[in-house]
């Protein structure tokens, strides 16, 4: 898809009735292709992507929701241009440059509000972008991207634990975080006698596990994974095929073209090796 905006084409109309008034009514010369816009006027395609006339929330900027921290995802970074870095946001700032933009704005959102479109549809930000796994549930109230990432679900402990699998979890106390997958995982699977402690993001998560207070966390495999990487005190010991796909979302029904120009920069990434480039920087084995 090529993007325009209405600034650009009233420049160019500009310029090219100043040439018509110093030529003498003659054609001026010009080998750039034009397009013709919704007003009637013409814009120079020049081959760039320029950033479309979207409703966003901050003027030349690409908002996002996301629950931070959940690395390798997002995580805070005061070196990086927006502040924060990961793979969603990695993929997101690529995104919004490509469409002509200046950047993404990471706005920290509990993750309950960004699966229940809340975060949306009170424009807290334009995009979602929280290693938020596509399903039927959260397709009723948001829109969501092709599929960026394959996920699995898996279970972390203490490296000293007797816990080897999910069947030894009778009696113990499991860790999940509010609304997520994981938690839904562990309601069904997990022994009735265990005993399934809500948190509301993965700092608490991790915190609870360290201080005993919970045996055991149920979630996501890539960011239990991370946490084992750098933590020695800690295991995972089981993973789940969920079959499950992250996405990211925009509020039902957005009519901007916003949507489409997210599927299409991510399309980009893949096509031009940027995508397998910010992949391994965060998933590649070391």
């Amino acid at each position: 898809m090529r993007l325009t905006t209405r600034r650009a084409s009233a420049t160019f109309a500009a310029l090219a009735l100043v040439a018509t008034a110093c030529g003498g009514g003659d054609e001026p010369e010009n080998d750039t292709e034009t397009e013709a816009t919704d007003d009637g006027t013409e814009a120079a395609d020049d081959g760039d992507a320029a950033a479309a006339d979207f409703t966003l929330l901050s003027e030349g900027t690409l908002s996002i929701c996301s629950d931070v921290p959940y690395e390798p995802f997002e995580f805070e970074d005061p070196d990086s241009p927006s502040g924060y870095s990961g793979f969603d946001i990695d993929l997101m700032q690529a995104i919004a440059e490509d469409l002509g933009l200046d950047g993404v704005e990471v706005r920290a959102t509990t993750f309950d509000t960004i699966e229940n479109g809340t975060a949306l549809e009170t424009e807290q930000c334009d995009v979602a972008a929280s290693a938020m796994t596509i399903n039927d549930e959260r397709e009723e109230n948001l829109d969501f991207t092709d599929s960026y990432y394959e996920s699995l679900q898996s279970l972390l402990v203490n490296a000293d634990s007797d816990i080897a699998s999910l069947e030894d979890t009778e009696d113990a106390r499991i860790g999940v975080q509010v609304s997520t997958t994981g938690q839904t995982y562990a309601e069904e699977n997990a022994p009735e006698s265990a005993e399934l402690v809500e948190f509301q993001n993965t700092g608490d998560l991790f915190a609870a596990l360290v201080s005993g207070s919970v045996d055991a966390i149920l979630q996501d495999q890539p960011v239990n994974a991370e946490r084992a990487r750098t933590d020695d005190s800690v295991e995972l010991v089981e993973e789940y095929e969920t079959g499950e796909s992250y996405g990211f979302a925009v509020a039902n029904e957005r009519e901007d073209g916003l949507l489409d120009a997210l599927n299409e920069g991510l399309q980009t990434l893949r096509d031009d090796g940027r995508y397998d480039e910010i992949y391994d920087e965060y998933f590649a084995a070391e």
